[in-house]
């Protein structure tokens, strides 16, 4: 885990040093004059540190700090709810999509059979498993809301763990021999779904920001490292690393999760492929217990989003048109925000609404979250690419030659592919940019990962292609049976769609990790939740436009759907770049805004 505490070589000096005893310390103003007032700001976390001058921002070297151990605690409990969902939705396609095997009470199809239970065919499974993600991605604002405005992300948490526990419990009643037979079965399943489904929502609103708020360093400051070099710590590099690594951990329990599940339906049957992730989820509640008096958390405010969405208001009086475009352009004008700033309202003279209860940082604070927010309405079109792994790459394995693999094992690529280039892309492919010259900023991040993903479906339609020239069956490749109803498939290896998922992997590096980062470095300190959930929330929206592309979810056009999804991938990619590249410029600014005071907040963190 160690080697985790290094972003690049300027770093890794700071981490040779403390494994040989010699801890680093911020280097500490001078009594001098010559240091900015801003250098001496106490508020508990930044005491005494030195602040860089805009000579020093341009010159020196970043690096990130090392990354708290409570941090790791968090990811742990996400790396055991990843495997829980993950383990169990893998096997969700075959569980609705293929029939029960013949003579078979547990859905197991042996080595040589296709697993099954409901027999509900593709469409059905398609649709069924694009509401769970639709309904899993929603149901975060209902979290997001519960935390920020009453329990806090702790509680929330805990509650959400309880609820997840109870969905697991309906699965496995769902799968069990002497249920799985009969047409209740699909009842009971579906219910499973929705309680899973309501409990992960509250849970991945508020997992993803209390993980990244146990690092509490919000400013740029300067270390002098054992070599004598000065360097500028940035939370920012900080916060990207925690997040990387927090995938990392999502993805080790999505991997383990997946193959041990889709081995355990193959040979066993569903029963246990729904058994094993309930047992590995109650590691939530034990390390939510042990690690409770370490963990750093912000308390509730009350509503805050009623209060933000009054500021929005107030700020479009008088700004409102009959011309949508005229309305637009008036919105993204410079002073939309400044002109409701509690400082310029008494400059005017005009009179502070009751509601008005918090300084000018607080609105600029504000006016960087809709900005964040305006960002991830490009999110669904990514989603909707992305999501293709979920179901159709799983249907298409199955009308290949699997060689005795399980067919949804192949989906194991993905997160396989993020544990091995997560670390590269943070070792090397990063710090090679930021060496060259080349500011991998953020929002260049989600760009590549729009084209990546559309080179990722166009790989997909290739493959699809040949499938249909080479199986027995031509364009009916998912439904093609001998006269014993034995599946005929295309002689190509199931490993050809290796490129897939590699591609889908790095288009997740780029765009889903750095959106997770987007969301909590953009988001009012009192609002990280809800940002959080509108952003999971696009995946929720990307889900029900999927609803519209299940339709080509069937033989003969399959390569029509990964085509399509290809083409909307790669002019979404542009134009999102095209809408966001001035927002690129302002990033540093962004990220380094002073943070607001809001009249409900405490002074200070607390400990759960």
């Amino acid at each position: 885990m160690s080697g985790l505490q290094i972003i690049d070589q300027e770093s890794a000096a700071v981490f040779e040093a403390k494994q040989h005893g010699h801890p680093l310390e911020p280097e500490k103003v001078p009594d001098s004059p010559s240091h900015d007032a801003e250098s001496l700001e106490l508020d508990g976390i930044h005491d005494g540190l030195e602040f860089p001058t805009e000579e020093e921002r341009a010159t020196l070297p970043r690096v990130s700090d090392a990354l708290p151990w409570s941090a790791y605690m968090i990811a742990v409990i996400e790396m055991a709810e990843r495997f829980s969902f993950y383990g169990c939705s893998v096997v969700f396609t075959n569980f609705i999509q293929q029939p029960l095997p013949v003579g078979s009470h547990t859905g197991a199809g042996g080595p040589d059979g296709q697993s099954g239970a409901l027999g509900r065919g593709q469409q059905a499974s398609t649709g069924l498993t694009t509401f769970y993600q639709f309904w899993c991605y929603i149901t975060p604002l209902l979290g997001a809301y519960i935390a920020d405005a009453h329990l806090g992300r702790y509680n929330t948490i805990c509650i959400a763990v309880v609820i997840t526990l109870i969905g697991h419990i309906l699965l496995i009643v769902a799968a069990v021999p002497g249920v799985i037979d009969k047409e209740g079965a699909i009842g009971a399943f579906v219910v499973a779904m929705i309680v899973m489904g309501l409990g992960t929502g509250l849970f991945k609103s508020n997992i993803s920001p209390l993980v990244a708020e146990q690092y509490r360093c919000t400013k740029l400051f300067i270390r002098t490292i054992k070599n004598g070099e000065r360097v500028i710590v940035d939370p920012a590099m900080t916060i990207a690393r925690v997040y990387l690594y927090f995938y990392l951990f999502i993805n080790v329990g999505a991997l383990i999760g997946q193959i041990t599940m889709t081995y355990a339906e193959k040979y066993v049957g569903f029963w246990l492929a729904f058994t094993l992730p309930t047992i590995v989820f109650l590691l939530c509640p034990i390390v939510l217990w042990v690690g409770r008096n370490r963990y750093i958390r912000t308390p509730p405010t009350g509503s805050v989003l009623a209060t933000a969405m009054q500021l929005w208001a107030f700020a479009m009086k008088g700004r409102w048109s009959i011309s949508p475009v005229t309305t637009v352009k008036r919105m993204r004008a410079d002073d939309f925000w400044e002109n409701v700033k509690p400082s310029q309202l008494e400059r005017q003279g005009r009179a502070k609404p009751s509601w008005m209860h918090f300084d000018d940082q607080w609105v600029d604070e504000v006016n960087r979250g809709f900005k964040a927010c305006a960002v991830f309405l490009w999110f669904p079109i990514y989603w909707l690419t992305y999501n293709q792994l979920n179901n159709n790459l799983t249907s298409q394995a199955a009308t290949m030659s699997t060689h005795g693999l399980p067919n949804d094992v192949l989906s194991n690529l993905d997160p396989l592919a993020l544990i091995i280039f997560i670390p590269i892309f943070d070792f090397f492919i990063y710090p090679t940019f930021r060496r060259a010259g080349f500011p991998f900023t953020a929002l260049k991040k989600i760009c590549a990962g729009f084209f990546t993903g559309a080179a990722a479906m166009i790989w997909a339609a290739v493959v699809q292609h040949y499938i249909y020239k080479t199986n027995p069956c031509g364009n009916f490749a998912a439904t093609c049976e001998d006269a014993d109803q034995n599946p005929l498939v295309s002689p190509l290896n199931v490993w050809i769609q290796t490129g897939s998922y590699v591609l889908i992997a790095f288009s997740e590096i780029f765009a889903s990790i750095t959106g997770l980062e987007y969301a909590f470095t953009k988001a009012p300190k009192n609002m990280r939740s809800l940002v959080m959930a509108v952003f999971l929330f696009m995946s929720a929206i990307a889900s029900a436009l999927g609803e519209a592309f299940v339709s080509l979810s069937i033989d003969p056009l399959l390569v029509w759907n990964y085509g399509t999804m290809a083409v909307i991938a790669f002019i979404g990619g542009i134009l999102f770049w095209l809408s966001t590249y001035k927002l690129d410029r302002k990033e540093d600014e962004l990220n380094n805004l002073a943070t607001g005071q809001y009249a409900n907040d405490e002074k200070h963190e607390h400990r759960a």
